[in-house]
């Protein structure tokens, strides 16, 4: 569904993201990690459209992406949701769906902003001003739900757990599960925390100075010794 083919991305002389190659299928699940400034979130801002690769080919759909703007990326299905909510001021949690709803797909489908406000466990707060009325796991869920209301088959998470705590996570990533079950999406999710993603993510990508150095099963990538010394500086145990 998705593939990256030899994807490069430059700021000056600096190489954020430097030959990535990988694909991902319809509804796959893979976590994406690495250490802080690995490359992470300019790898997800070229697959999003935020910048333009410096060279490399991406596709989405067997549809090349190269010169399509964010909002056509979003209606070919390409959602994401970011670390730090952006709930739209003044209007309630319903309208923030519609609202990413109708930017996403064009349309207003009232059937799946109900079935969004269920799996996001906000229906009781749908009428309610979406910037002052929700805590920030709620508002993390909100923005889940825009994402989803743009009806992807792709969703991007950004960090989406940051700042959750434990328990927290592990009902969140029950949402996350429902939201792909139900909506048939696949999900790509940047995580720091390597317990959520051993438990979520079937596959891990690695990156570490903007190059994929381990691809495969939880298991395999972080008993990999160059993804430990990516993390630590030093050797495996």
């Amino acid at each position: 569904m998705l593939k990256l083919e030899n994807v490069t991305v430059a700021f000056g002389g600096l190489l954020a993201v430097s030959d990535v190659s990988f694909t991902l299928a319809a509804q796959e699940v893979m976590g994406l990690v690495g250490p802080n400034g690995a490359g992470k979130t300019t790898l997800f801002n070229a697959i999003s459209g935020l910048v333009r690769p410096t060279s490399g080919r991406l596709s989405f759909l067997n549809r090349d992406l190269s010169r399509q703007p964010i909002h056509q990326r979003a209606r070919l299905g390409i959602g994401r949701a970011f670390q730090v909510p952006q709930p739209m001021h003044e209007l309630t949690v319903r309208e923030n769906l519609i609202v990413a709803q109708r930017f996403g797909t064009g349309h207003s489908n009232h059937q799946k902003i109900e079935e969004i406000l269920e799996i996001t466990r906000l229906g009781h707060k749908a009428e309610l001003d979406a910037a002052t009325s929700l805590a920030l796991t709620e508002q993390k869920a909100l923005e889940v739900g825009k994402a989803l209301a743009t009806e992807p088959k792709l969703l991007l998470l950004d960090e989406v757990l940051a700042g959750i705590e434990t328990a927290g996570k592990r009902s969140f990533m029950k949402t996350l599960d429902e939201a792909r079950s139900r909506f048939g999406v696949a999900l790509l999710m940047v995580e720091h925390d390597i317990e959520t993603i051993s438990n979520t993510c079937p596959r891990v990508l690695v990156l570490n100075f903007g190059k994929v150095i381990a691809d495969g099963s939880p298991d395999e990538v972080f008993r990999n010794p160059e993804v430990i010394r990516s993390y630590t500086g030093g050797e495996a145990a």
